[in-house]
């Protein structure tokens, strides 16, 4: 163990100290250990035990903790303060811009513990809004997380759409006389990609050739596959087979496994020398089945009959629910939101600032909401046909009431509830929390119903078909939120609402106009559950969204 390796130990404890908010003599004394251990000109590990107390800056305390180390391997003070630091917190340490005294902020005030959770409040501007940081320092802290995320491996699907679409671009120019086709996580549309997929008759040497003149690096080559990967860090797989297995290929990738189990048990395995891959659905009686329904074998049965052509799709979403003005953590005033979704061709915005115990994100206490009511009044008055209607985000409160009273609730056309603090919970909190908020008749529709971030934050703990239930008692539509670190609710207990006809609503939580398009990705993923835009509360029209509120209104007598 060199004097580097030692040092690193010293530092570690300092900062994990000073993240803890103790004793900052100790924390700094251990800091200016790491230092001088790194200066010194012997090796510690060459130094005789009891020479170690006499090196420059090496006290009685420091030196017993040196010889620890050296005999041990590792500083049991260092230990138990890692093993109370949340693994975010330590991820934390790793980030560019951030040191101990604002990592402390960030978990203790802001109480956010995951890089991801981090990436999300500087994204709704939250993370500026306390003091010590700035827009600056934000927007650095974005810049590094993201490149840190850029080595993890797991990838959101947004974050290797746009890349995916171009790779692809290229390599149909460079291979043109060759059939090639995405496929696996990508094609189905998962949530979350380890890698992008191709099926292609390109041969493995070729493409080789191809990837390492462009400085990607080969990560496995076999004589049918090939994975390379290239300085964005996504891993990217390709199986080469003759044109004659090319559609048995590209059907087999692009099925969930037990999928493909399910079809094989059925069909045996599909045949060579296909024109196409709706072939394999003609040649056993069966309407073609899109790569994104691939999931449940239950499916297979029901495309005997059934055509999957009235699913979802981005354009048929008419209004923009769920959304963030400068009132509270937006980026856009609200006269710059209308006309973003004029723009974009839709009929009306649904304004829901923060509500008043949401501190950190300037939630709006009730002066402030008879001020912005007012003032979307005159907008409407100016930009009609279009439509902004008065909601609020209502922050759900620890016993499962709402942020505001009966008669400031019934001030907004619409609320959506959702929890945003004390989110480590049992289920069975959890569950109190949300079904009080349900049973709440100025409950409209039910936010980010798991709190989850994909990849950061696995939510808290819920009975998804209880919660389901309970909507569906009291008339509650639930969200999809879209964007995509949290895709919430998930997409895989859609069929069962949509069974017990509780309506969805694709939203997209935008906190700046950019975020509107983000609505598409919350559209790719309730096409894996097979919505239809009957089915979702944002793809009605302005007539149909107001007979809706009409409906709704109807629970507050």
């Amino acid at each position: 163990m060199d004097n580097y390796s030692i040092a690193d130990q010293f530092s570690m404890l300092a900062k994990l100290m000073d993240i803890h908010n103790e004793n900052s003599f100790k924390a700094k004394s251990y800091s200016v250990a790491a230092f001088n251990i790194e200066k010194l000109p012997v090796q510690l590990v060459d130094v005789e035990r009891d020479k170690i107390f006499s090196l420059k800056g090496i006290g009685d305390s420091v030196g017993k903790k040196v010889i620890e180390i050296l005999d041990h391997g590792h500083l049991k003070a260092l230990q138990e303060y890692v093993q109370k630091t949340p693994p975010g917190i330590l991820e934390m340490m790793q980030i560019k811009g951030l040191g101990p005294k604002k990592i402390s902020t960030i978990w203790k005030e802001m109480e956010i513990e995951s890089l991801g959770e981090l990436l999300y409040a500087c994204n709704e501007n939250r993370l500026a809004r306390f003091k010590g940081f700035g827009e600056k320092t934000q927007e650095n802290v974005k810049q590094s997380i993201n490149f840190f995320f850029k080595s993890q491996g797991s990838h959101l699907y947004a974050e290797v759409d746009a890349y995916a679409s171009q790779m692809h671009n290229v390599l149909k120019k460079k291979f043109q006389q060759h059939h090639i086709e995405l496929t696996g996580a990508f094609r189905r549309q998962l949530e979350i990609i380890d890698s992008i997929e191709w099926v292609t008759t390109t041969s493995v040497a070729d493409l080789t050739d191809f990837f390492t003149s462009n400085s990607f690096e080969v990560i496995e080559s076999e004589a049918q596959t090939l994975s390379v990967r290239g300085e964005e860090g996504i891993l990217l797989e390709f199986h080469s087979v003759t044109p004659a297995l090319f559609y048995s290929k590209l059907f087999e990738t692009s099925c969930n496994p037990e999928f493909y189990a399910a079809w094989n048990e059925q069909f045996q395995s599909a045949d060579n020398d296909l024109q196409s891959e709706d072939a394999i659905f003609e040649k056993v009686s069966r309407n073609y089945i899109p790569p994104f329904l691939r999931e449940d074998p239950a499916l297979i049965s029901k495309a005997e009959q059934q055509k999957f052509t009235a699913i979802i799709q981005p354009t048929e979403i008419k209004g923009l629910i769920h959304s963030h003005s400068n009132w509270s953590d937006g980026s856009n005033t609200i006269k710059e939101m209308v006309k973003g979704c004029i723009d974009r061709g839709l009929e009306y915005l649904v304004i829901s600032d923060h509500s008043k115990s949401a501190f950190y994100a300037n939630g709006l206490q009730e002066e402030r909401i008879i001020e912005q009511h007012k003032y979307i009044d005159e907008l409407n008055a100016t930009y009609s046909p279009f439509r902004i209607f008065k909601s609020i985000e209502c922050d759900i409160l620890n016993d499962g009431s709402l942020d505001y009273s009966d008669k400031v609730l019934s001030s907004f056309d619409l609320v959506i509830t959702s929890i945003h603090s004390n989110l480590k919970m049992t289920e069975e909190k959890a569950m109190h929390r949300l079904l009080n908020a349900i049973a709440n008749p100025y409950t409209n529709i039910l936010g980010h119903m798991t709190g989850r971030l994909l990849l950061s934050r696995p939510g808290y703990p819920v009975d998804h078909r209880a919660i389901i239930d309970a909507c569906r008692e009291h008339n509650v539509v639930i969200e999809l939120n879209a964007n995509p670190r949290r895709l919430d609710m998930d997409w895989r207990y859609i069929s069962y609402a949509l069974e017990q006809g509780v309506l969805i609503s694709i939203d997209p939580d935008a906190h700046e106009i950019s975020e509107f398009d983000l609505n598409r990705f919350g559209v790719l993923q309730a096409q894996k559950a097979g919505l239809t835009a009957s089915q979702n509360l944002s793809s009605f029209t302005l007539k149909q969204f107001e007979g809706w509120l009409g409906n709704q209104r109807g629970k507050r007598v």
